[in-house]
């Protein structure tokens, strides 16, 4: 098994194009590790330069303690798996899981032994024989993982793998990969757009945009404590709430006033108030009389009475727009002075689109945020 090390990393391609940009990281012994981010950020250029696919323009690439960056990806041991599976449709799935140690000239007995283990941690022994065209998706995805497992990889590198499955499928093999992260115990380095694979996985998550790290933290971590406005937006379905604001001071405390300006004739605002204990913070000292941006997450928003009561200065009125049943939940899609904002409330919440409704705000779970820079100012 084996660790990773990035330091300062750069991948630059003819016309002064930088995809990667000083990318530093340590990749911990069996760790799950997840780059994220949206098309373009530069995760799976960096997922390539591991493998070896990609050339490295500076910085240093180690696994373990191994120096890596002049080294051919055959004999970098690590294994991939990619989008679109890359199985060879003419070979059997147990050719196709053993193609790679027959050219290592690995003996029979030992690729048999290593195809079978594969097979049974995948559960996919009953499908030795079979051809790529006569499996599913999911089932030659497991076939592709195999690929990888029977290598014995120091690092199994990952790129999309579940992008081609459907809803259900994607689920389920979300679960598969983090069992079979445990049981193999090797590091696995994971690519992906979807935050919902990330969270559910990683057991530290990288957000990339632009080329650059934005933050590397557990997905807890990330979602309460987010770094900057970008990954307070990217981590969390629905995305959080923002909403441009004034912070006023009053005797009482400090309240955020915001809403449209723009009919200078009737301009129309809404107001509440930022708990005591994030107002008092030291951080927002410089803030006050000054626009900031608030995050609020939309399970911080609330339609029934006893958070009316819990939250009576930080109480607001809104038009529905749009509901959605999810089941467990409704999702709220209202309008406050021609701000949008999402609300997750309960399933038992009789409002629907059309009604005007009161909306209590959890003032004490605010994220404020520098309006020009976009970092964080408190959570």
């Amino acid at each position: 098994m084996a660790s990773l090390s990035f330091k300062h990393l750069y991948k630059k391609y003819p016309g002064n194009v930088t995809a990667v940009s000083d990318f530093t990281l340590e990749v911990r012994d069996k760790e799950f590790l997840i780059l994220v981010g949206p098309s373009g950020c530069g995760k799976t250029t960096t997922l390539r330069m591991v493998a070896g696919l990609e050339e490295i323009t500076e910085g240093e690439l180690f696994i373990g303690d191994k120096l890596v960056n002049d080294i051919a990806p055959k004999d970098r041991d690590i294994a991939m798996v990619f989008q679109n599976y890359a199985l060879y449709p003419h070979m059997t799935v147990f050719d196709n899981m053993a193609f790679g140690l027959k050219l290592r000239k690995t003996p029979k007995e030992e690729i048999k032994r290593r195809v079978e283990e594969a097979a049974r941690i995948l559960d996919i022994v009953h499908l030795l024989d079979r051809r790529p065209k006569a499996l599913s998706g999911g089932q030659k995805q497991r076939v592709a993982l195999g690929r990888a497992i029977v290598r014995e990889p120091k690092v199994f590198l990952l790129d999309e793998p579940l992008s081609n499955l459907d809803a259900k499928l994607r689920a389920q093999m979300r679960t598969e990969l983090t069992k079979i992260h445990k049981r193999l115990q090797t590091t696995f380095l994971y690519v992906t757009h979807d935050q919902v694979e990330a969270m559910t996985m990683a057991t530290r998550i990288v957000v990339m945009k632009d080329g650059l790290i934005q933050q590397v933290d557990t997905p807890q971590n990330l979602y309460d404590y987010p770094t900057n406005l970008f990954v307070a937006g990217f981590i969390g379905t629905p995305q959080m709430n923002f909403i441009n604001a004034f912070l006023e001071q009053r005797a009482d405390g400090v309240y955020a006033k915001f809403g449209d300006p723009e009919d200078l004739n009737n301009p129309v605002y809404a107001y509440f108030k930022i708990a005591p204990e994030k107002a008092s913070d030291p951080a927002i000292k410089d803030y006050i009389g000054k626009d900031v941006v608030i995050g609020i997450r939309p399970e911080c928003l609330h339609d029934d009475a006893a958070s009316m009561t819990a939250f009576p200065d930080s109480v607001i009125e809104a038009d529905i727009d749009v509901t959605e049943l999810m089941g467990a939940e409704i999702l709220q899609y209202v309008n406050c002075c021609n701000i949008n904002l999402v609300a997750r409330v309960s399933n038992r919440s009789t409002a629907r689109a059309g009604d005007r409704i009161k909306i209590a705000i959890e003032n004490n779970r605010l994220h404020i945020f520098d309006k020009d820079t976009e970092k964080c100012l408190i959570h």
